[in-house]
């Protein structure tokens, strides 16, 4: 048994999703407060009793969410956050010591993965060893949210509110992540590999090692721009080319093509709009005209990269065993 564990922290996550929802249908001057309100209502259930609901009912709910999305109705609120002044006076007044909270997020978890983890107090333990950087990231927020009350001398509500504000410019690409990372795992079950290997072998001469090397890493990068996420391309194009071509036929390590591939799928993230919470969020939340700034500066860092992970792996992959 343990105090402190990953399906906790889904509560209190919940719990922030239904407070906020609940400011936004009460706020009468938000352009679709019904919609938004139940957009990130039913986010938050499925936080709050997600591992309790039939998998039927959550993948309606999953539904929902993508009808609400796809019709406008996440919109944020007209009610801005304080004013600039405001701004300017408290960051005079507090100047670095804002960085503190933030801070604490990656030593708390550090410290919860080194330390913690090991506190017990008879049959139970203070940290469940499951999950264990998950959860110490979890427990993170939490201590920098006291850390940051603290520091400002905000109002109890205060986060509520301006982490609301936040998930409102966000929108719906908050979730986009998550799903894409899902759909990934339904591509690999529905045999999407099988079908990428069939298609290398008719339209590419894999029976060249080098080929073999930059398919793989081409079709990580090119997949996980078309889903956002690496860790969904990586188990379609693992199964479809990776193995079937780099490691099996002509022999090569499967630790170090699992780790440039997965790279290789990072420099994807790094050119496409799908990835919203690297390059269309921070776009948003520095309000740029240009909602591809990011993108189109990262373009030519992305395939900088992929084609130093295509050579990187030539000349490792079938030479370290």
């Amino acid at each position: 048994m343990s105090l402190l564990n990953l399906p906790l922290f889904y509560v209190l996550a919940g719990i922030f999703l239904w407070l906020v929802a609940l400011r936004i249908a009460a706020d009468r001057a938000h352009p679709k407060r019904w919609g938004a309100g139940l957009f990130w209502a039913l986010l938050g259930t499925v936080f709050l009793t997600g591992d309790r609901l039939p998998p039927v009912l959550v993948g309606y709910g999953v539904l929902a969410l993508t009808v609400l999305a796809a019709t406008g109705q996440v919109k944020a609120s007209r009610a801005g956050g304080s004013s600039p002044a405001v701004r300017r006076a408290e960051a005079d007044r507090l100047q670095n010591r804002i960085f503190w909270p933030a801070i604490l997020i990656p030593a708390t978890a550090v410290a919860c993965t080194l330390g913690l983890s090991r506190v017990h107090f008879g049959g139970w333990r203070l940290v469940a060893p499951e999950n264990l950087t998950v959860t110490g990231v979890g427990l993170g927020a939490v201590v920098a949210t006291a850390a940051a009350w603290r520091l400002t001398r905000a109002r109890p509500l205060t986060p509520v509110a301006e982490g609301g504000r936040l998930l409102q410019s966000i929108g719906w690409a908050l979730v986009l992540p998550q799903m894409l990372a899902a759909l990934g795992v339904i591509f690999a079950h529905a045999g999407v590999g099988a079908v990428v290997a069939g298609l290398v072998a008719d339209t590419l001469p894999a029976q060249f090692p080098f080929v073999a090397v930059l398919a793989y890493c081409a079709g990580m990068a090119l997949f996980t721009m078309c889903l956002g996420n690496a860790f969904a391309a990586f188990p379609v194009i693992t199964l479809g080319i990776g193995l079937p071509f780099v490691v099996q036929a002509h022999h090569g390590n499967p630790a170090i093509m699992a780790a440039i591939g997965m790279l290789s799928g990072y420099c994807g993230t790094l050119m496409t709009p799908m990835a919203a919470n690297f390059n269309v969020v921070p776009a948003m939340l520095l309000e740029l005209k240009d909602k591809n700034a990011v993108i189109k500066a990262q373009i030519p860092i992305g395939l900088a990269v992929l084609t130093a992970n295509i050579l990187l792996m030539y000349f490792t992959v079938y030479r370290i065993g």
